[in-house]
């Protein structure tokens, strides 16, 4: 007597076949399909380890200077980029705050950011 097998979709009926034998050479298809695939998904995520360690390194060292009118930032070692901010108010409260950003720039280059007369509120660098 065979056992009853429920198929997906609910139907009753004799148990599947089994599969076929593995014809010559079959085993070892089946194993280097394995190892390919195995070699891919390793490849792959030490691809996406790599980049992530890369990408989230920062400047080290910063320093920010507030000139009144502009904002310089300094990085002195690590890797990746930085760059001087500044917010100042505008006189006029319907304008509200203007935003001055310096170039992204390495480390051990000075990143400047000119910016109005206007009272300042804040300064800062950025790093990335």
């Amino acid at each position: 007597m065979k056992d009853t097998y429920v198929s997906p979709a609910g139907e009753y009926g004799r148990s599947p076949e089994p599969a076929p034998p593995l014809g010559p050479g079959g085993a070892r298809r089946r194993t280097r399909r394995w190892a390919l695939a195995s070699f891919t998904v390793l490849a792959t995520a030490t691809a996406l380890v790599g980049t992530a360690s890369s990408a989230s390194a920062a400047p080290t060292g910063c320093s920010v200077v507030n000139g009144g009118n502009f904002a310089e930032s300094r990085c002195t070692g690590g890797t990746g980029e930085h760059r001087a901010l500044m917010r100042q108010q505008h006189f006029n409260p319907a304008v509200g705050v203007i935003a001055c950003e310096g170039p992204w720039v390495a480390p051990g280059a000075v990143s400047r950011a000119p910016c109005a007369g206007y009272p300042v509120i804040s300064v800062g660098v950025e790093t990335r």
